[in-house]
């Protein structure tokens, strides 16, 4: 087995998820460019101009109140210090390690073993475990996790998928508009090159927000990785999150209805089994830690 270095694992995939963000960029000038074909530019301004307010909205509601979102949505509460000693202390350690500022402990009701972070930034940043993963997990394998759960602050993933998601969001507007305009407007000047330009432009319409939102499922998983290796860096002992993992595997728990499936992807292991692929396969990740 080829052995890596988490350093080359975290550097690598943070510049694979930098080009599939492009692949999005790309998408909304390709959208913009046919749009602008088939119709007067002017018009392509007024649809950048709406899809830019609603994205910003969606910062100002979202991207400001991440963790308090996330936090509501799962109904967890405040951890305690003197009842969950272990995970005070562990954290406490890990921010020691990592030089990262100590963030809001929580925790969850749920016998499941899952834990999220959250949080615009390091300093506003909010930690979550289940019950299930204070009660199931060892210590080393405990810490596993909640390094892992680190990585995602430090790496500033809230952040970085936020923007993601905000350039999605943007092609799914600019997609809806031009579509739903379609039936509004006349032949789109009437000549047979604006009727191609308006073709492609309904074929990209159609495609682009599918094509994008599972390059979002793959930059997801690219974060999800770096974040395993980051783990690795702080505790350097993958041992204890790859037991975490096998235990996750081996774990057939219902999922909670609880758990909304906005927030899913933040946590540190798929809590639905048919939600999509936000999350690499666990056995990937093992594998690749194993080789660290």
């Amino acid at each position: 087995m080829t052995k890596i270095d988490f350093r080359d694992q975290i550097s690598n995939n943070k510049w694979k998820s930098f080009f599939l963000m492009l692949i999005v960029i790309v998408f909304i000038v390709a959208l913009g460019y046919v749009i602008s074909r088939a119709f007067d530019p002017l018009y392509f301004s007024f649809i950048m101009i709406i899809a830019i307010i609603f994205s910003m909205l969606y910062i100002l509601i979202s991207y400001y109140n991440s963790h308090k979102i996330a936090i509501a949505s799962v109904g967890a509460k405040p951890a305690s210090r003197e009842k969950h000693k272990m995970f005070y202390d562990l954290v406490e350690g890990l921010t020691l390690a990592s030089g990262l500022p100590m963030p809001k402990l929580y925790v969850m009701s749920s016998q499941q073993i899952n834990a999220f972070a959250s949080g615009r930034n390091p300093i506003h940043a909010v930690i979550c475990v289940t019950e299930g993963a204070l009660n199931k997990l060892d210590r080393r394998e405990l810490e596993g996790v909640l390094a892992h759960e680190l990585g995602h602050v430090g790496n500033y993933d809230i952040r970085f998928i936020t923007l993601v998601a905000v350039l999605v969001g943007m092609v799914a507007i600019i997609s809806q508009i031009f579509l739903r305009s379609l039936f509004f407007s006349g032949n789109g000047g009437g000549d047979k090159k604006n009727a191609i330009f308006i073709i492609i432009g309904i074929a990209l319409a159609i495609l682009a927000p599918i094509a994008v939102y599972l390059v979002q499922m793959s930059i997801s998983r690219k974060r999800e990785y770096s974040a395993d290796a980051t783990a690795v860096k702080f505790t350097r002992y993958p041992d204890g999150l790859i037991k975490a993992l096998e235990k996750i595997k081996n774990e057939h728990a219902p999922a909670e209805k609880k758990i909304s499936k906005a927030v899913a992807p933040l946590f540190f292991a798929n809590p639905f089994k048919n939600l999509g692929s936000t999350h690499p396969p666990i056995e990937k990740r093992i594998e690749a830690l194993k080789r660290m």
